[in-house]
């Protein structure tokens, strides 16, 4: 794998935040600025894969088969209706998947050194859309992952959530990634008419300081019907606020990867 692929983590052990989500238009706004992208769907749900139209018949080859069955990436990557967006597709398979990793002795890089292979060069980002658990498949994502995204929704009790993953993250440093960073966290199904959406908010950037995005998803009722019809919202209606928020949350990720270039130089 290239040096210049970055490989992200989304992920929150708590489902329903707007992980998937965020997952599939993230990848889309990536790929609209002209981002080879592929989106690894790790969910056994396979939302990921259905939100990018790929129907449940067409996942002949998946993530199980790229973790467990040595099957290589090419095989398993499948072109989206999204330019330059690929998806690796999920189905039910991969919830029999943790057991099976107890057994292999590699049984957290194991997508790590999936994603070594020379085809993931053709790729300038790699994400990862974790299930909503700190199960092996999660490991397997942070210890194949440059950093991680973690959509936070604005909600009470969200920052409680939050302690579990970083003490993960923390822990695959020690162990199998050190040089694994946090991307940032960012704030989803935001109701800017709602004081607590802007009371997390608050408390969020009081406790997390610039690890908070600048962007902040909105609760949008087009983002919301985008999944039913297994497009992106980008797509959907390319000019809501949701595919507005998505493609700013894009650029603030590609200037924020900017400035770490221009550091290491």
């Amino acid at each position: 794998m290239s040096e210049a692929t970055r490989i992200i983590a989304i992920a929150n052990q708590k489902g329903g935040v707007g992980k998937t989500t965020t997952a599939i238009n993230l990848a889309a706004a990536l790929s609209e600025q002209g981002h080879a992208v592929l989106l690894v769907d790790l969910d056994p749900q396979g939302n990921a894969s259905t939100g990018l139209g790929i129907e449940p018949g067409a996942r002949s080859l998946t993530t199980f088969d790229l973790l467990l069955e040595r099957t290589p990436l090419e095989d398993v990557a499948l072109k989206t209706s999204v330019a330059k967006l690929f998806v690796c597709p999920a189905n039910a398979d991969l919830s029999s998947a943790d057991m099976e990793l107890l057994a292999n002795e590699k049984r957290s890089v194991l997508l790590r050194d999936a994603l070594r292979s020379s085809s993931a060069d053709l790729y300038d980002y790699i994400l990862i859309d974790c299930p909503p658990s700190l199960s092996l498949l999660t490991i397997n994502a942070l210890v194949a992952a440059d950093s991680v995204l973690v959509p936070l929704q604005a909600e009470f009790f969200a920052l409680e959530g939050l302690s579990q993953l970083m003490l993960t993250v923390r822990e695959v440093r020690q162990t199998a990634n050190p040089t694994l960073r946090i991307e940032g966290v960012v704030l989803t199904m935001y109701d800017k008419r709602n004081n607590l959406s802007q009371l997390v908010e608050n408390d969020a950037r009081q406790t997390l300081g610039e690890l908070v995005f600048a962007t902040i998803i909105p609760r949008n009722v087009r983002v919301s019907e985008a999944p039913s019809f297994a497009v992106p919202v980008l797509e959907y209606d390319t000019s809501s606020k949701g595919s507005e928020a998505y493609r700013a949350l894009a650029n603030e990720i590609l200037g924020r990867h900017r400035q770490q270039m221009r550091k290491s130089a």
